[in-house]
């Protein structure tokens, strides 16, 4: 699901593995139709409908989620034999595409054909790491996906039900085969940090247990058909298929966890100490970045990060009702007032349902305001909901899953309710932006829409984290922006600070997730680190340290891409001065879905250039600002 892009001339990923430039990317496309195409733009249009066909056949139940039900009868084949296929399947396309004149590729198909290119490159260069023999962290697996998955189908036929009811019969296969997935990675080596693993227990025992034995019904995966009349026959087998298949099956799973795999894991937590090394990281650094980008220039630039958002945080201290505030000076008031946040009972309910209606008031706030800063709203709605509780222990905040208008399940911003004294209410605004509007829902339900722009389904359907994580990011900061006065929504200096301490805990994220897997630090480093730099409660300190041990790379991406699109937005305002329409510069960003960060650059650069040019500014003049700005870029 996250990958990237290059242009038809080269390998991006090859590319930036040499450490030479990034070649340019293709202009966003034109809506046109397909009669006036080409007949090689044509067979690019061809093979990104094969390769979404391919995609959604090797991926059923996001073939489901995304509203295809086609496939809803199936489970992935997560077999070797169906990784191999995958990749097979890549190369071929590949070849097809190579087959291909890139010159006779119109400016207005070459980015898709550029995106096409990167994604099958990523597929395969992914092939020699075999992350499928690490099916199961407490971030991902069939253990938290699976159970989850009712709550993002819609239930509205009589076949929906029969072909979810063969996905039940299909699981113990499914379940089994991941086992034996993870005791070919052990025989290989190929295991995670063993602290990782010990929230995958905790999370089994969600799934599993007397109590889902002696009544079925409870169990998360029988939840569709709660709503029908229990002796029908239906109902009868589903309780079958749950009771005498998916139990068994997830007892067998949380059994070789917590007896065989758990000890078999690796004591160190840097992905430089896995089987696979550095390189693997450096991949995965590439992936989410979309930037060749090395682990110590990334280090570098989080310190500098923490250091300029730490003075930023001392203004608001300032601004607080802190008893202590002007007593106290430096680390000494930091740390006394982060102390603070962290243990005052003001900054915290005790109710969980008075957490998630205060995440709902906040976003009604929020989508009023939503105008003022874009011409184009999309048209599926989202809501909030609990984390289940079953994941919820070890697992982040918040995320957000995202609906389908097809499929008609809106959006959902889910929030952890558990421990609600390590969830405090100053977080509250910055958290609504970033995962509902206009943060990851408003980006994933515009990108649904793509294709009635004219765009290929294909396009509808890429994510890369620079760009989705980037943006929700920067969509916390457009609360300054919003409601009246100089702070806007976050008026009360507690918020403010709660602003600032995310985008702290994302600059962090630059140092800690290096400092894991690039540079020898320790579990217990990272989290003092995060510790002394931010309000972020030790709960979620710990939580998210062992997301990144997890997960690694994917932290980096947040700050990457905030950084850019900030950067895109000081070059549009600097160069348009009054002309700056940030409405259009929000579209603009959000236009083409998710694009890669040299893509994004393109984009923009020529937007600002094509705003100069429509207003009658001095192009000289724009293009000198607009190369300060360029700058920025290559020394990243």
């Amino acid at each position: 699901m996250i990958k990237n892009s290059t242009a038809c001339a080269g390998v991006l990923a090859l590319a930036l593995g040499m450490g030479l430039s990034a070649p340019a990317f293709g202009h966003p496309p034109e809506a046109r139709a397909n009669a006036e195409l080409s007949s090689t733009d044509r067979a690019v249009l061809s093979l990104l409908e094969e390769d979404l066909e391919a995609q959604r056949r090797f991926n059923p139940t996001s073939a489901s989620v995304r509203g295809d039900r086609r496939f809803d009868h199936l489970l992935d084949d997560n077999s070797p034999a169906g990784y191999a296929e995958v990749i097979a399947d890549a190369r071929a396309r590949l070849s097809k595409l190579d087959a291909l004149d890139a010159e006779l590729i119109s400016e207005s198909m070459r980015l898709n054909a550029d995106l096409l290119r990167y994604e099958l490159d990523r597929r395969i260069e992914g092939e020699r790491f075999e992350t499928w023999q690490i099916p199961v962290t407490q971030m991902g697996g069939p253990h938290r996906n699976l159970p989850q998955l009712p709550d993002r189908l819609s239930f509205s036929t009589e076949a929906h039900y029969e072909d979810y009811l063969a996905r039940l019969r299909a699981m113990p296969a499914y379940l089994d085969q991941t086992i034996a997935n993870m005791k070919m990675g052990v025989e290989a080596g190929r295991v995670p940090p063993r602290v990782v693993m010990l929230g995958v227990a905790d999370q089994l025992t969600g799934v599993t247990g007397a109590a889902f034995d002696a009544d079925p019904t409870l169990h998360p995966l029988y939840k569709p058909f709660l709503a029908m009349d229990q002796d029908s026959r239906l109902a009868r087998d589903a309780r079958n298929a749950v009771a005498e298949g998916v139990l068994p099956a997830f007892g067998r799973l949380r059994a070789y966890v917590e007896n065989e795999y758990i000890p078999a894991c690796r004591e160190t937590v840097g992905a430089s100490d896995s089987v696979d090394g550095i390189s693997y990281y450096q991949y995965q650094l590439d992936g989410f970045t979309t930037l060749g980008r090395s682990a110590d220039a990334i280090h570098a630039q989080g310190l500098e990060e923490v250091a300029r958002i730490r003075a930023e945080m001392f203004d608001v201290i300032a601004r607080s009702d802190f008893a202590q505030k002007d007593t106290l000076v430096g680390d000494e008031l930091f740390d006394a007032f982060t102390d603070y946040l962290r243990t005052d009972s003001r900054f915290y309910y005790d109710d969980p349902d008075d957490l998630l209606n205060g995440y709902r008031a906040i976003s009604k706030i929020i989508d009023a305001e939503m105008p003022r800063l874009f011409k184009r709203l999309p048209r599926l709605p989202y809501g909030v909901r609990e984390m289940p509780a079953f994941i919820a222990r070890s697992s982040p905040t918040a995320y957000y899953y995202p609906g389908s208008l097809e499929n008609g399940v809106a959006g959902f911003f889910v929030a952890n309710t558990y421990r609600l004294d390590s969830r405090p209410k100053y977080e509250m605004i910055a958290l609504t932006l970033h995962e509902a509007s206009p943060g990851h829902h408003h980006d994933s339900a515009l990108r649904q829409e793509l294709a009635e722009k004219g765009l290929p389904k294909w396009r509808e359907e890429r994510w890369y984290t620079v760009f989705g994580e980037g943006w929700a990011l920067y969509a916390e900061r457009l609360g300054l922006e919003m409601g009246e006065g100089p702070f806007g929504l976050y008026e009360d200096p507690y918020d403010d600070f709660g602003r600032l301490s995310y985008e702290m805990w994302r600059a962090m994220r630059l140092v800690v997730d290096t400092g894991l897997h690039a540079k020898g630090w320790s579990r217990d480093r990272a989290i003092r680190y995060m510790l002394d730099n931010s309000a972020l409660t030790r709960a979620n300190i710990e939580r998210e340290v062992d997301r990144y041990i997890a997960w690694p790379g994917q932290a980096v991406a947040y700050k990457t891409g905030e950084l850019e699109i900030r950067n895109l937005r000081a070059a549009a305002e600097a160069a348009l001065g009054e002309h700056f329409d940030v409405r259009g510069f929000h579209d603009m960003i959000l236009s083409q879905g998710g694009i890669p960060i040299p893509a994004l650059r393109d984009m923009a650069f020529g937007w600002i250039s094509s705003q100069a040019s429509a207003h009658g500014l001095n192009v000289r003049r724009v293009e000198r600002t607009l190369d300060t700005f360029r700058a920025f870029g290559r020394d990243l």
